[in-house]
């Protein structure tokens, strides 16, 4: 037997222990590595120090070692999350959705309202866009196209206040058809600003929803910040989730807190109750007392009689002012933004808290001195002021509203929406790193165009949008997210 001397042995051993812990040259060296972060991922419950690695724009590791990156940031002390989802947005300048990437958003849905031109909206948007988009065929604007009503964004004339013709009512779904086969995420139905819309109508647009296995967005009818007192919102909710049990299509009510006001609890526990019937029904919430909407619409149709106390709680976004009967009426005839400073902080505590609800932001387009804060400070302000000063919910749970859940929501239509709002390996690098003891919005009604605070890198398919802190102004990473197209255009 051969033998061999102590020193020998032990320079192999050595030799083997320094090239172990060298970096290898076969190991992977990923485009981008978040080394120490808190990572919390809401759908395996993980919620520890780990390092995330980047490559393609795909997460390819979670891991406690080390990993190599030519690109690395030292997220010590931050924590690694999804990409936030909104489900609720109407912007349309790729300026509004950097006030989105600086509120940790990475991908936004124009669900509500929705779009009149499936093809014509990812069009214009592509390779523009900071984060990702998607957008619901709309019932409100393919009924305005039909019924020759000329309102800016919302119907004003016929679209909101005349019944259909059964031919109409067959233009409108064979409309919503056409969107829906070209990709349409989901349907969109403002039904609170078209109440001519009937049952009959409403009925033939779920049923097309379930054909597709898409779900219906839904502003329920008679309920807004702008609905008086006395206002049946239970009853707008309970129409739609009847119209849900009926087709099979699933629907998911617009802003329960601003929809609810005063009954939202109750309206939670209508949607509670349902969801244990089978009824497939969710919610959404922002965090902001005030809501906003076209002062031309029909929900101030009624307006012209009100109280002072009421026209003092509606505020002009172009110069902040709070209005009075004279200033009402004229700027009606203008037509424009108007905030509506009508709900309570307690509501707001409600809705956020309750498990039912996800966080969306129902912003829209931004400019200094005109807007809503919701356009660039939800998340945050969910994060800042809701998670760590009020302690209402954890911070895993938020993350789960602003993530998972959304996700979720969208991918039964939409299946890549399967690889984002987690992170493990394989699901896309759609990520938001922040300071949990910094973050905060700063965005208020009279400066609604005020980055938020405590966003130290967003990644959009593993590019940074932000990083340090600061918006990368030219980064244009986002995607079209889209159902599978089914017809040729």
């Amino acid at each position: 037997m051969k033998t061999f001397r102590l020193p020998f042995v032990a320079a192999l051993l050595g030799l083997a222990l320094t090239i172990s812990t060298l970096p290898s040259a076969l190991a992977e060296v990923f485009d981008t590595v978040i080394r120490n972060g808190r990572v919390i991922d809401p759908e395996s419950g993980l919620d520890g120090i780990r390092s995330v690695g980047i490559q393609g724009g795909v997460i390819r590791a979670v891991s406690t070692g080390f990993l190599e990156g030519r690109h690395v940031v030292d997220a010590t002390g931050l924590v690694v999350a999804p990409g936030f989802i909104d489900l609720h947005w109407h912007g349309v300048e790729p300026a509004s959705h950097r006030y989105q990437a600086m509120d940790g958003v990475t991908a936004s849905f124009e669900l509500e309202v929705g779009v009149l031109d499936i093809d014509r909206w990812y069009a214009e948007r592509e390779g523009r866009e900071p984060i990702h988009y998607g957008a619901a065929i709309g019932h409100i604007p393919v009924r305005m196209a039909v019924k020759g009503d000329r309102g800016e964004f919302l119907p004003s004339g016929p679209g909101a206040k005349a019944g259909v013709t059964p031919d109409e009512l067959a233009d409108i779904v064979r409309r919503i058809d056409h969107g829906l086969r070209r990709g349409a995420v989901a349907v969109g139905l403002g039904v609170v600003y078209t109440p001519a819309a009937q049952t009959w109508e409403l009925l033939e647009v779920f049923r097309l929803a379930a054909r597709y296995n898409t779900f219906t967005h839904v502003h329920v009818r008679g309920a807004s910040s702008a609905a008086g007192v006395g206002a049946d919102r239970e009853a707008g909710l309970l129409e739609v989730i009847a119209l849900s049990a009926s087709t099979g299509a699933p629907v998911h009510v617009a802003h329960i807190q601003s929809s609810g006001q005063g009954s939202t609890g109750r309206m939670l526990g209508i949607i509670a109750d349902a969801r244990q019937r089978g009824i497939d029904v969710t919610t959404e919430c922002y965090p902001y007392t005030a809501g906003a909407t076209r002062i031309e619409s029909f929900l101030f149709d009624s307006w012209y009689d009100r109280s002072d106390a009421d026209y003092a709680k509606l505020q002009w976004v172009r110069t902040g002012e709070r209005l009075t009967r004279e200033s009402f009426r004229r700027y009606r005839e203008v037509g424009g933004l108007v905030l509506i400073h009508a709900n309570t902080e307690e509501v707001i505590r409600t809705a956020v808290a309750h498990p039912l609800t996800m966080i969306a932001s129902d912003g829209f387009d931004v400019a200094p001195g005109e807007g809503h804060p919701r356009s660039a400070g939800t998340f945050s302000r969910v994060l800042g002021r809701y998670v760590r000063e009020a302690g209402l919910l954890s911070l895993p749970e938020a993350i789960r509203k602003m993530t998972l859940e959304p996700a979720r929501r969208l991918e039964g239509r939409v299946p890549s929406m399967r690889n984002k709002g987690r992170i493990r390996e394989g699901a896309d690098a759609d990520l938001t790193v922040f300071d949990p003891m910094r973050i905060i919005d700063r965005a208020t009604f009279e400066q609604p165009a005020q980055f938020s605070e405590g966003i130290a890198h967003v990644l959009v398919e593993g590019q940074f949008v932000v990083r340090g802190g600061r918006l990368d102004e030219a980064a244009a990473p986002g995607r079209a997210i889209r159902a599978p197209i089914l017809d040729a255009p």
